[in-house]
């Protein structure tokens, strides 16, 4: 099995690179066209934009094309700050409110600490 991002069309003479996989349900006479599967199996069929775009399938089947749109862009501005803030009350309220005792010093992972 290769890697997916170097998987191939798997149409006859062509080299580019795969980005949907078709699979076909005989029983239900329905091929289901989605994205690029995590690995490579011998019963899955990977495409290119071209060919998963030209796509037919037999006289009497269905074809199910799954898209899947990412809408996650990750957390807003407002998200960090509101976890920024918790850390820091229960940073807080760990240490009784007291602040930590300032570094005199730093030395790789060592820090030097006043001393009481």
């Amino acid at each position: 099995m290769r890697k997916s991002n170097s998987r191939r069309c798997s149409r006859a003479s062509c080299t580019n690179a795969a980005i949907k996989t078709l699979t076909y349900i005989y029983s239900d006479s329905t091929a289901v066209l989605g994205p690029l599967s995590t690995y490579a199996e011998p019963h899955n069929y990977d495409l290119c934009s071209l060919h998963s775009e030209r796509l037919t399938v037999p006289v009497g089947w269905s074809v199910i094309k799954e898209e899947i749109i990412d809408h996650n862009t990750g957390p807003s501005e407002e998200d960090l700050m509101a976890i920024a803030n918790a850390v820091r009350e229960v940073a807080n309220t760990e240490t009784g409110g007291k602040t930590m005792q300032p570094e005199l010093g730093r030395r790789g992972h060592l820090r030097v600490l006043p001393s009481n």
